[in-house]
């Protein structure tokens, strides 16, 4: 029935596919009616993830499972065009594709052509026809970094009711945390198949280096002195930096050298957060200005290393906040607001390790005060941070090793 009806809601949403911008194109081979690139013969593994951060966080297993097992042909796979146009650019050795279409004659196409060991879905990627089609095509099947919402579990175990349990066809299942896999187990896996490794996005974060000369250059155009306090707004949202502002002109009456960084989510939004702050762009320093708004993309993890303290943006609005382990590898303090759902496993690995929740402007105000009060404080703080994130790194190994025994 599940499969009649994946045809039937294909055909019903086919205008939406030929239409969404970031879905539209690769129709024929999501459908299974183009081949994808050529795979090298060896174990092939075929790794796929929604969109580009489900890859990026599937990029550290493929690292070390290369290194455990060099016979391994990795390919990835991606539902979305930003998440096939990240790829090309960040996986340069890896073949791409886009993942078929959830219904049996496209996933079968599709897994008879690439003939992998393994099939790894990365977070809740649990389609059932591609599931069946892998499993009949001789693949084992894993779930990685694998994560199972509480307030959606009632709607998991009525849809495993109707269908039939999609759980009962993975072979692994590598989890984030506790609480992730006492989930999975409530909804059915097979106690033996479920681990709890970690997550990888933590062991994408590098060790920062030192700051590069292009950003040097910018800072001395500047005139900063090395001894000014730097605060840096990290990947703000619309609305947010009207929140902002009277607290940084507030420190600023009490602190006139405290410089700002500031860099929005979108960078096309750049110039209007210049006009706002009165600031200069970072692709047009000027000496004097005490802002500088970032109009470019791929900087922002260099730019926390300039500042003395760092608020992640995307938590005073409900965008349910960005990503908190950045500056904390580099050592800084961060703070972050109230909406931090999206990055719920970042906040409890930084909560009172160099990591602070508040619940409004006024209070990130009197909390940013009291740091710059007490620059010693600031410097206990960000090695708590840096510690912190560097003590959860490690699950790319421990899944490797699980895909490696799988392979075996």
């Amino acid at each position: 029935m599940y499969s009649a009806l994946s045809y039937v809601a294909h055909g019903a949403l086919a205008p939406l596919f030929l239409g969404h911008p970031k879905l539209r194109d690769g129709v024929r081979q999501r459908l299974g009616l183009e081949h994808g690139p050529a795979l090298d013969e060896g174990l092939r593994v075929w790794f796929h993830g929604a969109s580009a951060g489900d890859l990026l966080a599937l990029r550290p297993t493929i690292t070390a499972l290369r290194q455990l097992e060099p016979r391994v042909v990795p390919m990835l796979s991606t539902i979305t065009n930003s998440g096939r146009a990240m790829g090309e650019r960040e996986f340069k050795d890896v073949p791409l594709r886009y993942a078929p279409y959830d219904m049996p004659f496209s996933a079968r196409r599709a897994l008879e052509e690439v003939r992998p060991k393994i099939l790894v879905l990365e977070y809740t990627e649990l389609w059932p026809n591609f599931i069946s089609a892998a499993k009949k095509a001789g693949a084992k099947v894993v779930l990685h970094n694998g994560r199972f919402s509480a307030k959606n579990l009632a709607n998991y175990k009525l849809l495993f009711r109707a269908i039939g349990n999609v759980l009962d066809d993975l072979d692994l299942l590598l989890m984030r945390d506790e609480e992730e896999a006492a989930r999975a187990i409530e909804l059915g896996a097979h106690i033996d198949r479920v681990h709890v490794t970690g997550n990888t996005k933590f062991d994408n974060l590098r060790e920062p280096g030192p700051a590069p000369e292009s950003l040097r250059k910018v800072v001395d155009a500047l005139g900063w002195q090395k001894d000014d306090m730097v605060w840096v707004w990290g990947s703000t949202h619309e609305g947010e930096e009207e929140k902002l502002l009277d607290g940084y002109r507030r420190l600023k009456t009490r602190w006139p050298r405290l410089k700002l960084i500031v860099a929005p989510r979108y960078v096309e939004r750049a110039k209007k957060v210049r006009e706002l702050l009165h600031g200069c762009l970072r692709t047009n320093p000027q000496r004097g200005a005490d802002v500088l708004v970032i109009d470019t993309i791929g900087e922002l993890f260099d730019w926390y290393g300039a500042g003395t303290l760092v608020f992640i943006g995307g938590s005073f609005v409900s965008r349910g906040g960005q990503n908190i382990l950045e500056p904390a590898a580099h050592g800084k303090p961060v703070t972050f607001g109230p909406h931090m759902q999206n990055f719920a496993d970042s906040v409890q690995v930084l909560l009172g390790r160099g990591g602070t929740q508040v619940k409004d402007p006024e209070q990130l105000f009197r909390v940013t005060q009291e740091l710059l009060e007490r620059p010693d404080e600031i410097q206990k703080l960000g090695a708590l941070a840096h510690d912190a994130v560097m003590s959860v790194k490690g699950a790319a190994k421990r899944n490797a090793a699980h895909l490696a025994e799988l392979l075996r």
